[in-house]
Parts: C-alpha cells; structure tokens; sequence
C-alpha cells in the first residue's frame, strides 16, 4: 500500500486566524515552492511527485491550502477569493523564512502562481507553470472543444444537465468520467497520491471559484485574464503541458508567447498529470530548468 513520502518538517502557520500545515523536504539552498491544483485539494498529490527535488540541492515545500487537508477548514465562502490566496502564499513564504524560491504552480496553483508573481516578483527566481493557463475564458473554449469530441449527442445531455444543475446525474458524471480520463490522467489505475488528494477534496471553494467539475467553468474564476499582465514577469519561465491536457497546449502556447523569458515542455504521451504520466521524462526536463537557474539572480 502507497505511504506519503514523510516530509523532514511539518509546520503550522496561521493564516487569517487559521492553521495552514505546511511540509518541507530537503535541506538544500534551492527553494522550490509548490502550489497544487483545486482549490479545495490537499497538496499530497504534487508534493510527491515533486519531492525527489529533496535529493537534487533542493529544498522543496508544499502546503495544504485553508479548507483543505491538515488545514482549518471555515466556512465562509468570502475565504474562496484569489486575492487571498495570493496573501496565504505570501504568508507561508515568509513565516518559513523560504526567501527567493522556484514557484512551482500546477493547473489552478498556476492561476495562484501568475498572480503571486505579478504581485510579489520580488520574491522569484523563476516561475514553473505546470498544466494550467492564463485566459480562463479561452480555456474554456478549448474545454467545448475537448467536449465536442463525445458526439453532439453527448454534449447535448451535458448542456441539459447544466442548464438544469443536475451535475451529479449518472449520465453527466459517466461523461465527465470519460472526459477525466482523457485529459486529467490517462494511466488505467491512478497513482495512489492522486487517489488520496482526490478522496479529501473540499468542494465548497473548488465551487465557488471554479465550477462543479474540471470541464466547466461558472465560478468567480471563470472571466480571470492575465494574459496582459505576463510581460511584466521577468523572471525565467517553464511552461509544462500534456499533449493531451485538460488545459490545452494552445493554452501553454499563448502564455509562452506574452512571457519574456519562457520555454514550453509538451509531453507527448501526457495529459494534466506528466509527472505521474511521464516521470521520467518530466524529472529531467525539470531538473534540467533549475540547474540553469540555481543561484545568484538568475
């Protein structure tokens, strides 16, 4: 039976009143700070895939974000802002005393991530974007598109179940199964880690900002656009994609393409998860990132 890598620290900080558990590997010179998917899901499914990162000169540290994992769990919705998220990792950052990291930001900890950059490009050395996008309203074009796919007989069952609030129908939930296994990972058994984010996931704030699952998109997320903002983000830049992603290539793409310093890794035989997908093959492409940037101003 899979066990969670033990981390070397656990720490608690408050936030907002609250405790937030963070978790340290390493003890490395290299910071790299990582901030997972959800919102509402525990890190455990990131920091495992990331902490090998222990064994190369890195420091790595994940935390449970409020409302989810070993965290405080409230109850106020005014909690689920981008804006305050963006405070916690701030708060997380400096209570550790972690000071210029590598921040690691994977599908909505990469919405986290630009917006933390642009806010706090003091605190990087480089930024690691990780299957996620920066245009949610084109994300959600590209989402249709992937929907489109089952047949206009299926989309039609799903446009009814939306349009009725009816997500949890076992007709919308097979497709949604189906979609799920296309693009947010493609491996016949999920990896343990995965399993055990999924399994403690706290939907109240995965709704209120995303939607009622990773194929639709109606929360207060769902108009956010840096795409602007990303050439005021000057610090190197890794953009990671499956081939087969929930968030599409076209999306890395049109990051890439307003960064100033950004290169972009396509996994051809991944979908959201390359790291459990193609470990391998994304281990190096990462090591290979942070050893051009290790030190200094880089």
């Amino acid at each position: 039976m899979w066990q969670q890598t033990p981390a070397d620290e656990r720490i608690e900080v408050t936030v907002d009143g609250h405790k937030v558990v963070a978790y340290s590997y390493g003890r490395g010179d290299e910071v790299v700070f990582l901030l997972n998917g959800g919102p509402g899901l525990p890190c455990d499914y990131l920091r495992d895939a990331h902490s090998f990162l222990a064994g190369h000169g890195c420091r790595v540290v994940a935390f449970d974000q409020l409302g989810c994992g070993a965290s405080d769990r409230p109850t106020d919705p005014s909690y689920w802002r981008i804006e305050r998220y963006v405070a916690e990792v701030e708060t997380v950052r400096t209570a550790l005393g972690l000071g210029r990291v590598h921040l690691v930001g994977h599908s909505w900890g990469g919405w986290l991530a630009i917006d933390y950059a642009l806010e706090h490009p003091e605190a990087l050395k480089t930024l690691i974007l990780e299957d996620t996008a920066a245009d949610l309203p084109h994300l959600m074009s590209e989402m249709h598109r992937l929907r489109a796919a089952l047949g206009p007989e299926t989309v039609e069952m799903l446009l009814a179940h939306e349009a009725d609030g009816t997500y949890d129908h076992p007709e919308y939930q097979a497709a949604i199964t189906l979609l799920n296994y296309r693009h947010v990972c493609r491996l016949q058994e999920w990896p343990a880690p995965i399993i055990a984010s999924l399994s403690d996931w706290n939907m109240a704030p995965y709704m209120a900002m995303q939607g009622p699952n990773e194929f639709l998109y109606i929360g207060k997320l769902k108009d956010w656009n840096r795409t602007a903002d990303l050439p005021r983000i000057t610090c190197p830049v890794l953009i990671t994609v499956g081939r087969h992603d929930e968030i599409t290539p076209a999306c890395a793409l049109r990051m890439k393409q307003n960064l100033r310093q950004a290169e972009m890794a396509v996994f051809q035989n991944s979908s959201h998860m390359p790291f459990y997908e193609e470990p391998a093959a994304y281990d190096a492409r990462l090591l290979a990132f942070l050893d051009r940037h290790r030190g200094g101003d880089a």
